[in-house]
């Protein structure tokens, strides 16, 4: 229910706050006088797009707030965008004079997206051409499921699942088929490089012993002449070296061993340093000597470098980076042979998702055909009811590709007069006569929820005894829900519960609207002026008051 809605600055409204009741609240006045306004008011509130311009002029921005009941099932599906303590629900829009809009709920920020889904589950919205929805198949559909009971709701939902599920495993197959060429080439090539490297079988230790190896081979010459050479340094085979010349050096010291002490220490190195010399050359002989390779051994360590080093340019410029291919390699590989299992896994998906689907659009179908005829029994007295007396309504059903909502598609008929063939709602039906219908639909089958219904001159283009047929209608349908109805009928306005009247001041520069609450005195006198009468007509007051009378 919706308890409150304030408006300020939008277009000709300066400020006004609106207390509603239960049941019917109409609001009326004079044409030009602003009353679809407070339907853009409540528009916004819905998340609807900010009109240009509608900021009232000089204001800075315009601002719209609605105060609705809280229920538990609201508070549940709202989660932390409420306060847990939180007795009620506000949603509120501001509009800049620059166009940008900001979104409340309940004081916190929000989305216009936010407003969407939340305004669902409290208002009903039907503008002066919302009867015309009656026209679209899928509106028709929703109403006739809405007939069906609760029941098909849930069956509407696995419906839509299973036919989402069958579609998301049919592209996944097709991607599969489609991608088959490419993975083929992938999988050659990915096994083309993990047999090379496999084959190489790289090892980083490995390969650091092979580049010292290839260096040694590569300066075997130089590397046995320094050898030589520096053993013949110090042990030649002839003449006298630095071992030779150490030994002459301690010989010339042993005469006076035993005087210093400090000398017989220094005479100790010499003598050491001798040892260390003749044993130096013995081993960079035995060194020279032992040097091995020849080109054969050489060519072969750089074949196998090559072949490694290929490797590394190849794939990440170190034997790390090579290996790491080839595990890479090997989980593609593994990706890719997985894909036919995939593909088998998606086929049963694909099975399991089309069976679930022909199962509960068989059971949508059951439900809508049981119920179809007894729509349009319930629809076609209702009509009787509202001045439409011999009126015939039908609902076919006619099968369709399967989609989320099953295989059926449903077309509403209606035959205005007895005797005439009954035709689609949207190719026979005037205005009025859909206005009607849509009441009827709206009372019989309902809209799915209990939100507050808003009726934006939908008794347009009616008048006389239909007017106050239409109007029993709309004050039966508020003994079970809130009803809002802006409208220009004495016949309807008579049976509110609370009145509003909306007036514009053309003196005020610029031009200011009012909404005021009307007490019961002042509604004769508004029912007067809707039925085109001056005040003092006293005939006319007659007629408001007996208007209310019955009412």
């Amino acid at each position: 229910m919706l308890h409150e809605l304030r408006v300020e600055n939008l277009l000709l409204i300066e400020r006004a706050e609106l207390r509603l009741a239960p049941g019917l609240n109409v609001l009326t006045g004079e044409t030009g006088a602003g009353k679809t306004v407070l339907a853009h008011a409540l528009d916004l509130l819905l998340g609807g797009k900010a009109r240009t311009g509608i900021v009232r002029p000089g204001a800075a921005e315009a601002y719209v707030e609605g105060v609705f009941d809280l229920p538990d099932e609201l508070r549940e599906r709202l989660g932390d965008a409420v306060a847990q303590d939180a007795q009620e629900l506000v949603l509120a829009r501001r509009v800049g004079a620059s166009g940008r809009t900001r979104a409340l709920v309940n004081g916190r920020s929000a989305t216009a997206a936010d407003l969407r889904d939340i305004g669902v589950a409290v208002l009903s919205f039907y503008g002066q051409h919302e009867h015309r929805r009656l026209t679209l198949g899928s509106a028709q559909l929703d109403l006739l499921d809405g007939f069906c009971g609760p029941g098909q709701a849930d069956l509407r939902a696995r419906a839509a699942a299973s036919h989402e599920a069958a579609h998301t495993a049919r592209a996944a197959l097709e991607d599969l088929r489609d991608g088959a060429a490419a993975r083929e080439r992938e999988l050659d090539l990915l096994r083309f490089e993990l047999d090379e490297i496999d084959a190489a079988a790289p090892d980083p230790a490995e390969h650091a012993d092979l580049a010292g190896r290839r260096d040694r081979l590569r300066h075997l010459d130089a590397l046995r002449a320094a050898a030589f050479g520096a053993a013949g340094a110090l042990v030649p085979d002839d003449g006298a070296g630095a071992a030779e010349l150490l030994a002459s050096a301690g010989a010339s010291l042993d005469g006076v061993a035993g005087v210093d002490p400090a000398l017989d220490e220094l005479a100790a190195r010499v003598q050491t340093l001798t040892l260390e010399a003749r044993d130096l050359g013995a081993e960079l002989r035995q060194y020279a000597d032992g040097l091995e390779g020849g080109a054969g051994e050489l060519d072969g360590l750089e074949e196998r470098l090559g072949l490694i080093d290929r490797l590394v340019r190849k794939h990440g410029g170190t034997v790390d980076a090579v290996l790491a291919h080839a595990e890479t390699c090997r989980a593609r590989i593994a990706e890719q042979d997985d894909a036919q299992a995939r593909a088998g896994a998606l086929d049963a998906q694909l099975e399991a998702a089309l069976g679930d689907q022909h199962a509960t659009s068989a059971a949508l179908h059951d439900a809508r055909a049981a119920a179809a005829p007894r729509l349009a029994d319930a629809v076609s007295a209702a009509l009787g009811d509202l001045a439409m007396e011999g009126a015939r309504f039908d609902v076919r059903l006619e099968p369709r590709e399967p989609g989320p909502a099953g295989v059926d598609a449903v077309e509403f008929l209606l035959a205005p007069n007895s005797g005439v063939p009954a035709g689609p709602v949207r190719d026979v039906a005037s205005g009025g006569e859909l206005s009607r219908v849509m009441l009827a639909l709206l009372a019989i089958a309902g809209d799915g929820s209990g939100t507050t219904l808003v009726f934006d001159e939908i008794d347009a283009g009616i008048g006389g005894q239909t007017a106050r047929a239409v109007g029993a209608r709309l004050q039966e349908l508020a003994r079970e829900r809130q009803v809002l109805c802006i409208t220009h009928l004495p016949q309807v306005a008579s049976l509110a519960a609370r009145h509003f009247s909306i007036e514009k001041d053309p003196g005020a520069d610029p031009a200011r609207t009012t909404v005021t609450e009307l007490s019961a005195q002042e509604v004769v006198g508004e029912l007067v002026r809707m039925l085109g009468a001056d005040a003092d007509d006293a005939g006319a007051r007659r007629h408001a008051r007996e208007l209310r009378r019955v009412a």
